[in-house]
């Protein structure tokens, strides 16, 4: 069960904030192209890691712009989840991966994008993130995730929805990217300093 707040027992926060997140995009960019596009999909989508390396070409849907991942932390397979993603990221995917190809032949339609184990996939987005000057303690597969859930709130998606986009069982769990503060609440905090004036530089 995902941990019930973002930040750890000393107060530190666990997810990547907007300005850190879009430094890894760049740093992903510069990589080889597989190790990018794994990186760009992991930012874009906020998907687990085991759940990415399962993707193959055939959940690549570019008619609807989704990526469609197996939600694989539950207790029964077959479950679904449609994540759309911008176009910019699918010509990546088809460019590295050749989606479109694959997507024809019977045989490499069904193999994963990344043939990787999970302890491959958390050295490369460990290395990017190091590239991209991330704290040890943020340099982590669920810092990205945690991102893309506080983003996606902050970003006034209802909760319902992004519930559905990080395959969250409950509703509450989902709810702990409610809890970060965002630009509305502080203009909101603004106003409750206005009336103390602006406070005098010291010498």
């Amino acid at each position: 069960m995902l941990a019930q707040t973002l930040f750890d027992r000393r107060g530190n926060r666990k997810y990547l904030t907007s300005a850190e997140r879009r430094a890894v995009a760049l740093a992903a960019l510069r990589m080889a192209p597989p190790i990018a596009t794994f990186l760009l999909t992991l930012l874009h989508t906020g998907a687990r890691i085991s759940e990415l390396l399962a993707v193959t070409p055939e959940r690549i849907d570019r008619a609807n712009g989704v990526i469609i991942f197996e939600t694989l932390k539950r207790r029964k397979r077959g479950i679904f989840r449609a994540v759309p993603v911008p176009s910019d990221l699918l010509n990546l995917l088809d460019a590295a991966h050749q989606v479109r190809d694959s997507q024809s032949d019977p045989v490499r339609r069904t193999e994963p994008l990344w043939p990787w184990g999970r302890t491959t996939a958390w050295k490369h987005v460990k290395f990017v993130m190091r590239a991209a000057k991330i704290s040890e303690s943020l340099a982590m597969p669920r810092a990205a995730r945690h991102a893309f859930g506080v983003n996606a709130v902050q970003s006034a998606v209802a909760l319902n929805i992004v519930q559905r986009w990080m395959g969250h069982a409950r509703i509450e769990t989902t709810a702990i990217y409610a809890d970060v503060t965002g630009k509305e609440e502080q203009a909101l905090a603004r106003r409750t300093w206005a009336s103390l004036g602006r406070l005098p530089q010291r010498q």
